[in-house]
């Protein structure tokens, strides 16, 4: 065999990281449910989609055409969704596993090149994805045979995913050579991943919102779609509605951002990502971003930043005593959060830029700088963004809560004092709850400050009052609801709640931190899906009781506090107004929601509390 060719072959097909990674992973159940997932979901929105049209009846060529087309997209948008999902999930190992110093310093003593590292650790880990991508061509081939579907928009979207997933795994190799980061950042990767989608996609309805688009108004590609592989899924699959510039009508960067968004987006991901592997080749040796930046070797005095926070010098064996609340299990979750300087930054930085955006919102809506429709398009963005952001760091906190005092030996140690299990599980839902309350603060002070703008009429300007026509009755709504913030804290604090409480418990009956998280995550996403998809119909389209059902979901109570007219349709034309809406939105949240999470809640830390000991007996000595 020519050398040449031995050496190509050494880089991936045969590289011994990635032929055990591809090993192992191919024999774990976990992997095996989540690929059997994967293409269920995908059967049955297909089906769903293709049969739904004719339920009336028989359905002419074009009708059949109309529906391949329009499963075609709806296929193709979870695909990217599944793909988005899925990625950090199977490349969460590279960081997790890979950041440890132990793992590196076995890993350098082979005889394994830098570059074969790199990419044994990218491949291996990305074949599962890619594996993923191709298992669901059958089902794309299949709606051609119902016409709609040109074969070069299957290919295009397959390019989409796959750039997107290429991207991710970039990135986790990256922040695994860097040796920065451990099994914390997963869910911090998770997170940005979730953000920045979230936000570009925001930013793109509002510009469209602006007419700063391409084409006709405005109202087509913009220059956030090349950055967000949805974005640009939607330019290939909607190009009437959401159309890009004429070929050679712009030049420079306007031409690559508003002509071939496509293009830009899987050129672009695939240069950042051989960047990202270039960069972790050439320092995979040297110690990792670690040793350029000499993290871990500060000496003498604490800097001033450190001090006013309390904390001494980096590494000091020192510091100084605190008070502990009357439940000491409590006291730790939320002090221990708060241990580094790094955290307190972050949590507090997070809490001043919400708490200034927000501000910056009322401003620029009472000067004139945003009218009604962009103030109430960016608070809900803003709001639903925070609160998403809220909701993972909950989940992710609560998921490792136990499983990792399971993994260090703390757990056998609590176990040996006279806290109970019931104390010591109610110290850690306190205790996490008192660490996200000035999180959560950000939405719901956010929307306590639109709720009191709207209720002084706009500081006396007579602004935030809108004549709005739903269906066929024309209402005068405000801005938004003057009790949103009393609403969003009813709910969304038990909401929270709700999330730790599952995310405590995947973490007691889980192994690993790991595992815990991916549980905790799937099963807190599936159920707020569910409940805020059925609140979100029934409040538009039940009169009275839709509000109230409308309110046990975060996400549609601040779609009816912000859009009380198009959120509760049916109420609003049955009654003529927004004061019955109000009142059962009102009431769902008192009567409805409250109780309900709080019962959900007792019945899962009964639950906990009863099995106890069985559950941490059965995983007793597992690391």
């Amino acid at each position: 065999m020519p050398p040449i060719l031995r050496w190509f072959l050494r880089l991936v097909p045969t590289n011994p990281i990635t032929v055990r990674l591809v090993h192992n992973g191919s024999r774990r159940t976990r992997h095996l449910y989540i690929r059997a997932g994967y293409l269920a979901a995908l059967i049955l929105v297909l089906l769903w989609s293709l049969l739904a049209p004719g339920s009336s009846g028989a359905m002419s060529y074009s009708q059949l055409a109309q529906a391949g087309a329009n499963s075609f997209a709806w296929v193709a948008y979870l695909q990217v969704a599944l793909i988005c999902i899925l990625a950090p999930v199977f490349m969460a190992g590279a960081i997790a596993q890979e950041a440890s110093p132990r793992t590196w310093e076995v890993l350098l003593t082979t005889p394994l090149s830098a570059l074969q590292i790199v990419l044994g650790n990218l491949s291996g880990r990305l074949f599962f994805i890619l594996a993923l991508l191709l298992s669901s061509l059958p089902l794309f081939a299949l709606t051609q045979y119902f016409g709609g579907v040109p074969g070069r928009s299957i290919f295009i979207s397959y390019a989409i995913a796959g750039s997107a997933a290429l991207l991710v795994g970039s990135i986790a190799i990256a922040l695994s050579v860097s040796r920065l980061v451990g099994k914390r950042a997963v869910f911090a990767f998770y997170i940005a991943v979730v953000s920045y989608l979230a936000l570009t996609i925001a930013l793109d309805a509002w510009l469209v919102s602006n007419g700063s688009g391409a084409g006709p108004g405005g109202r087509g590609v913009t220059w956030m779609t090349a950055l967000n592989p949805f974005l640009c899924l939607k330019s290939l699959l909607s190009p009437s509605t959401y159309m890009t510039a004429e070929a050679g009508t712009l030049t420079g960067l306007r031409a690559w951002f508003f002509e071939s968004p496509v293009s830009l987006w899987c050129t672009g991901s695939s240069l950042l990502s051989l960047l990202l592997v270039g960069l972790s080749t050439f320092t995979v040796r040297l110690g990792g971003l670690s040793s350029l930046t000499g993290a871990g070797e500060r000496t003498g005095k604490a800097p001033w930043y450190r001090r006013l926070f309390g904390f001494g010098r980096a590494g000091a064996e020192h510091r100084p005593p605190r008070a502990v609340w009357h439940n000491p299990i409590a006291w730790r979750e939320a002090a221990s959060r708060n241990s580094t300087f790094s955290r307190i930054l972050a949590r507090w930085s997070f809490v001043a830029a919400g708490g200034l955006w927000g501000i910056a919102l009322i401003v620029m809506f009472h000067t004139g700088s945003m009218n009604a429709a962009n103030f109430r398009l960016a608070l809900i963005s803003t709001v639903l963004g925070e609160l998403i952001v809220t909701t993972l760091i909950a989940v992710n906190m609560a998921a490792i809560a136990i499983s990792r005092e399971r993994e260090d030996g703390t757990l056998d140690l609590l176990l040996t004092t006279p806290i109970t299990q019931a104390a010591y599980l109610s110290g850690k839902v306190r205790g996490l709850i008192a660490y996200l309350l000035p999180l959560l603060a950000v939405p719901i002070g956010t929307l306590a400050l639109a709720g009191l703008y709207t209720l002084t009429d706009g500081l006396g300007k007579g602004n935030t009052r809108l004549t709005t026509t739903v269906v066929t009755t024309t209402i005068t709504e405000p801005l938004i609801l003057p009790e949103a913030g009393l609403l969003a804290t009813l709910v969304i604090v038990p909401f929270m709640a709700f999330c730790v409480m599952v995310g405590l418990y995947w973490s007691l009956k889980s192994k690993g931190t790991l595992s815990s998280v991916v549980g905790t995550v799937a099963v807190a996403g599936i159920i707020s899906g569910i409940v805020g998809l059925c609140g979100w119909n029934a409040a538009g389209s039940i009169s009275y009781a839709g509000p109230a059902m409308g309110a046990v979901s975060p996400a549609s109570l601040l779609f009816a506090t912000i859009y009380p007219g198009d959120a509760m349709l049916e109420s609003v034309t049955g009654s003529g107004g927004l004061d019955s809406p109000r009142l059962s939105l009102f009431l769902g949240a008192c009567i409805l929601a409250v109780p309900l999470y709080f019962a959900i809640i007792y019945g899962i830390h009964a639950h906990m509390v009863k099995n106890f000991d069985m559950i941490v007996r059965r995983l007793a000595g597992v690391k």
